[in-house]
């Protein structure tokens, strides 16, 4: 095994990161990592940037550093793999602090999964399983804020980029053994552009527990009032649920108040009453008058349905176990739950890629036949 110096080397100057990373971009690949805080706002607070070149681990403090284009220009150049692990909120903070996404990313979590290793695989799991290395677990919770960082959180930051070149050399052979390097590469860009392509405030009312039971003014209520509560969390950069909980929005929308002393109940009184009842008040007005409500959402499955999907997860994992993969790697329950409830199934999404063979088109073949069995 290549040995690798894990003692941090702070880069707290603009100076020192232009110089590495002109050195970086002769590299053809790169560990990369974030350290952020979220607990009490929308978009992360970005703390530190983490970069493994193989040797050495660095810490690149992006408080105290004025010009970061270095960085960016180095994510940006896709002559350079950014090694990463389970990175979607990596992405959004890269995206936050630099207004890149960096490109191509290699993630070590899915190349995992797609060598048969299980889905959701941990860092410290894969690092223990694919190198025999126990990693310590003392900082998970640290404030990375902080200023300045204690010896355990350095450590600990770079311990989270000191394996992942190994890591990467390990499973890139086994995932071109396979054959599934375009699968990787696949899975890894849809990552890449979910990050810059979030979804439009619009349709959050979706995600809401029993929205499909609304139809009418009630649905298009509780689509513009999910739709404001993006807009408005996005700019006080609050929590969601900070500035209005989901249940208050599914309230409001059911029961279509006509005055602001209306709006009042548990989670909802009191300053933030004042402070934007009149606004929501106008929302639902408006909503109650519109001439385009969006259409009703599917409904839970029913019984015979709720058959199929049983039917569709054992040749799910039929397929899983004969292709040695992890059957959450293949389709999700939710996919699958579209698929049942579209008039003309057709595939969609992640279906429409490398898993339309594997296992797109035989979900098709037995959706339909189950179909023509169906009593007219």
């Amino acid at each position: 095994m290549v040995k690798v110096d894990t003692t941090p080397i702070w880069i707290d100057s603009g100076e020192q990161l232009a110089e590495l990373c002109q050195r970086w971009r002769r590299q053809q690949a790169l560990a990369l990592d974030t350290e952020f805080m979220r607990s009490r706002t929308f978009y992360p607070r970005p703390a530190l940037v983490q970069v493994g070149d193989g040797e050495r681990c660095y810490l690149i403090d992006n408080l105290a550093i004025d010009n970061l284009d270095p960085l960016r220009e180095l994510l940006l150049d896709t002559r350079v793999t950014k090694i990463m692990h389970s990175c979607s909120e990596d992405l959004e903070t890269l995206e936050r602090l630099l207004g890149a996404i960096p490109e191509p990313v290699f993630d070590t979590q899915i190349a995992a999964a797609l060598t048969g290793m299980g889905a959701g695989l941990g860092y410290a799991a894969a690092v223990k399983e694919l190198l025999n290395i126990e990693l310590p677990k003392s900082e998970t919770r640290s404030d990375w804020l902080q200023r300045p960082l204690s010896e355990a959180q350095k450590k600990y930051a770079a311990l989270d980029v000191a394996w992942l070149p190994l890591m990467y050399g390990v499973l890139i052979k086994r995932v071109r053994e396979r054959g599934r390097l375009e699968w990787l590469q696949e899975d890894c860009a849809a990552l890449v552009s979910a990050a810059r392509n979030p979804q439009p405030p619009e349709l959050y009312y979706r995600k809401v527990k029993g929205a499909w039971r609304l139809r009418g003014a009630q649905l298009a209520a509780l689509q513009d009032l999910c739709a404001w509560r993006e807009r408005e969390a996005r700019l006080r950069d609050l929590p969601r649920n900070h500035l209005l909980k989901e249940n208050v929005c599914m309230n409001l929308a059911q029961r279509l108040p006509k005055h602001v002393a209306a709006l009042a109940q548990p989670g909802f009184e009191g300053r933030a009453l004042r402070e934007y009842g009149e606004t929501l008040l106008q929302i639902i007005r408006r909503a109650a008058e519109r001439q385009d409500p969006p259409p009703p959402l599917p409904q839970p499955l029913n019984r015979r349905e709720g058959e199929w999907l049983k039917l569709l997860r054992q040749c799910v994992s039929t397929v899983a176990e004969q292709e040695g993969l992890p059957a959450e790697i293949l389709v999700r329950k939710k996919e699958l739950e579209t698929l049942i409830q579209s008039p003309r199934p057709e595939l969609q999404g992640r279906l429409r890629g490398w898993r339309a063979p594997v296992i797109g088109e035989r979900l098709l073949k037995v959706l339909n036949e189950l179909r023509k069995e169906e009593p007219k």
